[in-house]
């Protein structure tokens, strides 16, 4: 996966406690718009339900910095659960994958 200024990587992360995203111009090697579980002002419910506002509150973010559409990189990990829940929110937010 290969991300560029007008398409940048969406790269996700998370561990057994906390989920994070980053988007990624590869050709700049740049970090665009950074977020984090830390960043969420409503921090209570599922795992799954912070990590669909996560990819909310990305997409909002993608949007000011002017990115409409995103490579989605999950990583090593399965489009399951978190995974999933994330995306669903980044879609409801407005990006394209």
């Amino acid at each position: 996966m290969h991300g560029t200024a007008v398409m940048p990587r969406l790269s996700v992360h998370r561990t057994n406690q906390h989920f994070s995203a980053q988007l990624i111009d590869d050709d700049k090697a740049i970090t665009i718009v950074g977020v984090s579980e830390q960043m969420l002002s409503d921090k209570k419910g599922t795992k799954s339900d912070r990590a669909k506002a996560l990819g909310q509150l990305i997409a909002k973010k993608a949007q000011e910095a002017k990115v409409k559409a995103v490579v989605f990189d999950r990583g090593a990990y399965r489009y399951h659960g978190r995974v999933k829940s994330f995306a669903e929110g980044v879609r409801e937010g407005g990006l394209q994958f």
